[in-house]
C-alpha cells in the first residue's frame, strides 16, 4: 500500500470531537456530506461498528490534517525483551482462554491468483490452510485442550476457505470459525462525495485495511461472544506467515506482563531499512509505529538508520480482549487508529476513471492506542510471509523443513537466514513459477542467493550453493540439467546459456566444476 497521507491517533482523537464523532458540534461540511455515506453503508447491510469506523476516518479526512511524524516527535527504542533470552515456564492452561486468529482476506492477485492465497500448495501437498489446521489439531492433542481458532475472511475468500476447511472436524464451523471483514466506500478525490461507478457498482467499495480487524470483531458480535465465553487473550497473524504459530512461551509472557497489547518485532537489517519501524512517542513515552509514508523527506536518512531504529513490526500481535472492549467503550464504538489516504481511480484498471481516495488503517498501529503496550523481539523464523513467488520457491525447497507438529522452520543449516531469491519478472505469477520447477523445487539448503534471468527450466536434481546466477540470454526455454551449481569458492557463480545451440545447459549435460573454472574470474563465471 502506498499511502499519500497519514494521520496519527492523537490528531485523530482531537479531531473526532470537531468532526462530530462523539460530539454535537458538527461542521457544515460533515453535516452536508455524511448522510449520503450513512445511507449507502446501511443499504449495503454494513453494521454500526463499520459505519462508526468509517465515519471516524472520514472525519479525519475532512479535518484537513496531514501530520507526519518527524524526528523531533519521537525517540528510538533502545532495547526490547527477547523471546530467546526469556526464562519462563510455559503455562498450557492459558490456552483455554486464548483464541488464535488468522487474517485470511487476501486473494493473492499480485501472484496471479483469483482465490484465497492461503489455498496455495506449500509443501507435501499441504496448503497454508492445511498446515494451519494441522498445527491447531497438534496443539489440541498435545495439551488436551480445545484451542480456539478463527479466521477473518473477506467476501472474496469466505466460501473457498470454508469449503477447504470442512474436512477438518476438529475446527469449529460457521460464525464460530469465521467473521467477514468490512468494506468501505471510496471517496471522490474532488469534493469528498461518495464515489459512483454505474458500469460496476463493486468498484465503489474498497477494503478498509487490516486495521478493520477490530471494528469487524465488534460489529459481527465476535468480540462480545468471545468475552462471554471467558476468552481473554487473542493471538493474531497473517495466514501466509507460517512462522507465526501459537507459542506457549510468548502467551505466558504476555499474560504475566498484564499488558493490554504486545507486538512481536524483529531486528532490522539493511534489507528492512525502507519499511516501518518501532519508535517511542516523545510526548507520551509510549510505543508507536512510523511507516515510510509518515516520515518527512528531510528525515529519510534517520528513518533508514537501522542502528538507531532497530526493530520492525512482524504483524504477529497479542491482544487483551477485555482491554480492546474498553477502548471501544471509551471511544464511542471506534478505535482511533492512524488513517492512511490511498490515492486510486474508482476502476483500478481504468486510469482515466474518477480519481478516488481509499481510507485505510493497519492493525499494528493499534500499539499506540493501548496505554502500556509492549513489544518483544522474536527470531526471524516466526516471520516468514509469502508475498511473492520468490518467497514461495524458497518455502517449497529444502531450505525449510516440515516438523512433526506441522510447523515449517528454516533448516538448521541455514542458521536462521533464508536464501535470497530473485526470479525473472516472467515468474511473477504462480502458474509461471510451475513452468520453472515442473519437477519440484531445487535444493537451496546451502544457497545464499539465487538469481534467474530469462526462460529457464530446472531439471530434477539441481542443487545450488553459495551465490548463483542462472541466465538464459537466448530465445525459448532452456533446461538446467541435474548437478551442483556454485559453491563456497565463489562470491557469485554465473551460468550463461547465450552461446548454446542446445536447449539444455551446461552443454552435453555436464555438471559444472566446483572451482578452478579455466582461470576465469571466480566472481563472474560463465559456463558454456
Amino acid at each position: 500500500m502506498v499511502a499519500s497521507d497519514v494521520v496519527p491517533p492523537e490528531t485523530k482523537r482531537r479531531k473526532a470531537d470537531e468532526m462530530g464523532v462523539g460530539s454535537s458540534c458538527i461542521p457544515a461540511e460533515m453535516e452536508a456530506l455524511w448522510p449520503a455515506y450513512e445511507e449507502k453503508m446501511k443499504a449495503e447491510g454494513l453494521h454500526e461498528a463499520a459505519i462508526a469506523a468509517f465515519k471516524y476516518n472520514y472525519g479525519v479526512l475532512l479535518s484537513g490534517e496531514s501530520t507526519l511524524i518527524p524526528e523531533s516527535a519521537i525517540g528510538s527504542v533502545e532495547s526490547v525483551p527477547s523471546l530467546e533470552s526469556m526464562s519462563i515456564a510455559p503455562d498450557p492452561s492459558l490456552l483455554k482462554t486464548t483464541v488464535m486468529l488468522k487474517l485470511n482476506g487476501g486473494l493473492g492477485t499480485g501472484m496471479g491468483l483469483d482465490k484465497a492465497k492461503s489455498l496455495l500448495t506449500v509443501t507435501n501437498d499441504n496448503s497454508f490452510l492445511d498446515l494451519i489446521a494441522k498445527q491447531v489439531e497438534s496443539m489440541q492433542k498435545e495439551h488436551k485442550t480445545d484451542l480456539a481458532f478463527m479466521l477473518m475472511n473477506s467476501f472474496a475468500t469466505s466460501a473457498d476457505t470454508l469449503e477447504a476447511l470442512s474436512k477438518y472436524k476438529h475446527l469449529a464451523t460457521g460464525a464460530d470459525l469465521e467473521f467477514v471483514q468490512n468494506k468501505a466506500p471510496k471517496v471522490t478525490a474532488e469534493g469528498f462525495a461518495p464515489a459512483t461507478w454505474e458500469a460496476d457498482r463493486s468498484h465503489e467499495w474498497c477494503p478498509p485495511g487490516h486495521g478493520d480487524l477490530y471494528p469487524a470483531m465488534l460489529g459481527s458480535g465476535t468480540l462480545d461472544k468471545l468475552l462471554s465465553k471467558g476468552f481473554k487473550y487473542m493471538f493474531v497473524s497473517n495466514s501466509d506467515n507460517l512462522g507465526a504459530t501459537m507459542d506457549l512461551k510468548l502467551l505466558t509472557y504476555f499474560a504475566q506482563s498484564k499488558a493490554p497489547f504486545m507486538m512481536e518485532v524483529a531486528t532490522r537489517t539493511d534489507a528492512d531499512k525502507k519499511g516501518g519501524h518501532l519508535a517511542k512517542d516523545g510526548a507520551t513515552g509510549g510505543l508507536l509505529l512510523r511507516e515510510s509514508a509518515q516520515c518527512p523527506e528531510e528525515d529519510e536518512k534517520a528513518f533508514q538508520d537501522v542502528t538507531k531504529y532497530k526493530f520492525f513490526n512482524t504483524n504477529n500481535l497479542w491482544v487483551d480482549l477485555v482491554a480492546l472492549k474498553g477502548i471501544f467503550d471509551k471511544n464511542g464504538g471506534s478505535i482511533p487508529l492512524p488513517v492512511m489516504k490511498n490515492a486510486k481511480t474508482v476502476d483500478p484498471r481504468d486510469k482515466k476513471s474518477t480519481p478516488v481516495l481509499q481510507l485505510e488503517t493497519a492493525m499494528g498501529a493499534a500499539i499506540s492506542c493501548f496505554e502500556g503496550a509492549i513489544a518483544v523481539v522474536i527470531p526471524r523464523e516466526r516471520f516468514a510471509p509469502v508475498k511473492t513467488t520468490n518467497d514461495l520457491l524458497a518455502l517449497r525447497s529444502d531450505a525449510y523443513q516440515l516438523t512433526k507438529d506441522f510447523r515449517i522452520l528454516l533448516a538448521a543449516g541455514r542458521k536462521g537466514v533464508p536464501p535470497n531469491i530473485k526470479l525473472d519478472g516472467r515468474y511473477k505469477f504462480v502458474d509461471a513459477l510451475e513452468t520453472l520447477i515442473p519437477n519440484g523445487a531445487p535444493s537451496l539448503l546451502h544457497c545464499d542467493s539465487l538469481e534467474i534471468e530469462g526462460e529457464v527450466v530446472l531439471a530434477k536434481g539441481v542443487v545450488f550453493k553459495g551465490a548463483v546466477v542462472i541466465k538464459n540470454s537466448g530465445a525459448g526455454p532452456k533446461t538446467l540439467v541435474a548437478g551442483t551449481y556454485g559453491g563456497a569458492d565463489f562470491k557469485k557463480a554465473t551460468y550463461d546459456s547465450d552461446a548454446l545451440n542446445s536447449d539444455r545447459f551446461p552443454a552435453g549435460g555436464r555438471s559444472p566444476p566446483a572451482s578452478g573454472l579455466l582461470g576465469r574470474d571466480p566472481g563472474r563465471v560463465n559456463w558454456l
